[in-house]
């Protein structure tokens, strides 16, 4: 069949690729020249199966009250005159009950693992690369009693099929022999040596091209505009070339996987998409004759960011802020990322080569993404995976896949519109 995805993004062009894998027609149309340039661009680089865990937990509405107002806080949420962000915000603290987190924890868990099993099956068989590295994550915690809660966290997240492992602080320096410069600092950690990391742009990049050899045309410098529907099914998609023409393009099903901005194309056909923008920033420094940089990545449980090494660069991520869907570059909240690393790593890179990115990271209150059908028959979401976009990419588009041909999905999760989907133990 005709299939149009709409979004050039890690999310977008994976289940372009497995849709042309499975034989479908494929267009993917993306408003700009290439693709992964928006918020899969500069990401973390952690494909963190293990570490899936959702924001909205019990101890999560404390933290928010005590980091309001700090300006380099982990999580800062900007209180505006918008509804769609107390709507979003009303909805985080209902799923921050300890049945919803659970709930969330296990369908978040069960995806990212299948979706980290489907890339290495995809790099077998294709060979792409992308500054991979299979050396595992490590989650290093520099305050006692946040190791303890995460001792236990650990010990539930293994019930669930995590091989989440506790290390002393000598430990994780063996691990992780650059972390020999703040060994006096560190508590504890836990490492899960079956975690991977990479770079999203490179793996996007090359997996279009993959794509457009099975088939695949790509709309890049076109604007979607609207999604026209007649009685219960999608009838079109009107797109602007950058040039300025429209036209109305048609297939056979459509998907969706526009990240933050999916809302604003589902609203006016009636289709729920409570997704709202978390915006992140990442440094990317190059290491140079350095030797202090990482090689495994790293979570720095204490500020919230991770540190990953990719080629010959080292990429340091993280925090996030609920302020709409403004794009502007907060230059403090990046230079905070500059001064942990170097207060964690003193020789990691090059500090003057360091480039500044921000992109808005589509969450839904739960963290747990919406994939599946929506009230129109052909029409269908990938989208709302937050933080979590590279690491469930792979499996989100197979699932869909899956779901288009009529397949079951390999994966218990309850996906959109799926008759078959269980409430995952919850």
């Amino acid at each position: 069949m005709r299939v149009l995805v709409l979004g050039g993004g890690v999310i977008g062009v994976t289940a372009a690729w497995y849709l042309a894998a499975d034989g479908h027609e494929v267009t993917l149309v993306d408003r700009q020249p290439g693709a992964a340039l928006e918020t899969s661009y500069a990401n973390g680089g952690q494909i963190s199966a293990s570490y899936a865990e959702p924001w909205a937990n019990p101890e999560a509405p404390l933290k928010v009250l005590k980091w309001l107002g700090k300006e380099d806080a982990p999580l800062l949420f900007r209180l505006r005159a918008d509804w769609r962000q107390w709507r979003w915000g009303a909805q985080f603290l209902l799923e921050c009950l300890p049945a919803r987190t659970r709930h969330n924890t296990i369908q978040c868990l069960n995806l990212a693992l299948y979706s980290r099993d489907c890339l290495k099956a995809l790099r077998a068989a294709t060979g792409i690369a992308y500054d991979e590295l299979d050396r595992g994550i490590l989650q290093i915690y520099t305050d006692a009693k946040e190791f303890e809660h995460g001792v236990a966290a650990a010990a539930l997240m293994r019930e669930y099929g995590c091989d989440r492992v506790v290390r002393d602080a000598g430990e994780c320096v063996a691990i992780e022999p650059a972390l020999g410069a703040c060994r006096d600092r560190i508590a504890g950690g836990i490492y899960t040596a079956t975690d991977e990391s990479g770079d999203a742009r490179m793996f996007a990049v090359g997996l279009a091209a993959l794509a457009a050899s099975r088939g695949a045309t790509f709309r890049w410098d076109t604007a979607v505009e609207a999604i026209e529907t007649a009685g219960d099914a999608v009838s079109g998609v009107r797109v602007r070339a950058a040039g300025g023409a429209t036209e109305t393009l048609t297939a056979d099903s459509v998907v969706v996987a526009l990240g933050s901005y999916s809302p604003f194309l589902l609203a006016p056909i009636g289709v729920p998409c409570n997704v709202y923008p978390a915006k992140g920033y990442s440094v990317t420094m190059d290491i140079g004759a350095h030797r202090g940089a990482p090689t495994v990545s790293i979570t720095d449980l204490a500020w919230k960011i991770v540190l990953t090494r990719l080629g010959s660069r080292l990429r340091v991520a993280g925090t996030a802020e609920l302020n709409g869907w403004n794009t502007e570059m907060n230059e403090l909240r990046c230079r905070s990322l500059v001064r942990r690393t170097f207060e964690l790593f003193p020789d990691a890179a090059e500090r003057e080569s360091a480039q500044f990115w921000t992109g808005l990271r589509p969450a839904t209150p739960s963290n747990v993404p919406l994939v599946g059908r929506t009230r129109y028959r052909n029409l269908w979401l990938d989208t709302g995976h937050g933080t979590l976009g590279w690491t469930m990419a792979c499996g989100s588009g197979r699932a869909l896949a899956d779901l288009i041909a009529g397949r079951a999905p390999e994966v218990e999760f309850a996906f959109l519109g799926h008759r078959g989907a269980t409430p995952l133990h919850a």
